[in-house]
């Protein structure tokens, strides 16, 4: 099979395409014929020598597929052999054909094409657990997302207005700020040419955000402990802007606030079936109702994933970024 590959750790140019053995599924495994796969920050991270996979799983790239289920290994029921699905992989989507425990495959809605599929598993999963399970978001909530025009942004600002909360994003330039508000934000900052910390406490009349999901970091720490409501839950998932800062933790113990992080990957299988049937329940409907839909803003052939993480690493992108297999 063709799968994309790295000899060493660098820059976008660094991926190509090679040739090697097809996988064979394993206890509770599917083997997945790929059609499309998403990219996400993490494949980055991984190719950049910052992120390598957890034990067990594919050195390949690629956390999130769709496709159709050509083999299974014992413990599963042939009859899932030839459905169209999507699913959430520790590695190896960047190929032509990709292994995946059986427990993190799901139905593709019927509304939705492959393409369209391949972007839900990555960004679905990470904004149910760390906007709905670990930020506790609720009905009247002011919820405020950072990077709202990336892959993760545009997901939370549906799901939020969804369920019932006002969506504050922040995004980098006019065009990304307009993209917030036509997926459904409230309101949307700027961040090249306002203060959020200001801009929040204006919109909220100075309450503040309940919920604030984070992928910058650095210097945001402290300055979301500014903008939260008292009792307000931070979520941290991704750190864009620097590991390091320095920050007065006062405005955490007066806040009462909770700021959490996690990262998905090196999860349990079945730490994610339960996402993942969590979102069969409560966003599968969504979906089919059109009320949540997944933004793409390109597809690159296989062959040219190291231009689809330029563009990812450029931050020009509005939404998400796709390989066709």
């Amino acid at each position: 099979m063709n799968y994309i590959d790295f000899d060493q750790p660098g820059d976008p140019s660094v991926l190509n395409l090679k040739q090697g053995e097809c996988p064979t599924p394993n206890v509770n495994e599917v083997l997945i014929k790929v059609a499309y796969a998403g990219v996400n920050r993490p494949d980055c991270l991984q190719r950049a020598g910052a992120y390598p996979p957890p034990k067990g799983a594919s050195e390949v790239l690629g956390l999130e597929i769709s496709g159709e289920i050509v083999g299974a290994g014992s413990g599963v029921d042939e009859a899932f052999i030839g459905n169209q699905v999507m699913a959430l992989t520790a590695g190896g989507g960047y190929a032509e054909y990709c292994l995946v425990d059986v427990r993190n495959v799901l139905p593709i809605p019927s509304n939705l094409s492959m393409r369209e599929a391949a972007c839900i598993p990555e960004t679905f999963f990470t904004v149910w657990h760390n906007v709905f399970q670990l930020g506790k978001l609720q009905k009247g909530d002011v919820f405020l997302v950072h990077g709202g025009s990336s892959g993760i942004g545009t997901t939370a600002i549906q799901l939020a207005k969804a369920f019932g909360a006002s969506v504050i994003a922040t995004a980098g330039s006019v065009e990304k700020c307009n993209a917030c508000r036509d997926v459904g934000a409230d309101y949307a900052i700027d961040y090249t040419k306002e203060d959020f910390v200001e801009r929040v406490k204006q919109i909220t009349n100075y309450a503040g955000a309940n919920v604030i999901l984070d992928m910058v970091g650095g210097s945001y720490i402290e300055r979301n402990y500014s903008a939260a409501a008292i009792e307000g839950r931070i979520i941290q998932i991704a750190f864009l802007g620097g590991v390091k800062t320095q920050v007065n933790f006062v405005k955490l113990m007066m806040k009462r606030l909770v700021h959490t992080g996690s990262t998905l990957r090196a999860r349990s299988v079945e730490f994610k079936e339960e996402i993942a049937n969590a979102l069969q329940i409560q966003v599968w409907p969504l979906i089919e109702s059109q009320k949540v839909k997944p933004v793409i803003h390109s597809v690159f052939d296989l062959k040219d994933a190291n231009k689809a993480h330029a563009l990812m690493e450029s931050n020009a992108h509005i939404g998400k970024i796709v390989l066709k297999v």
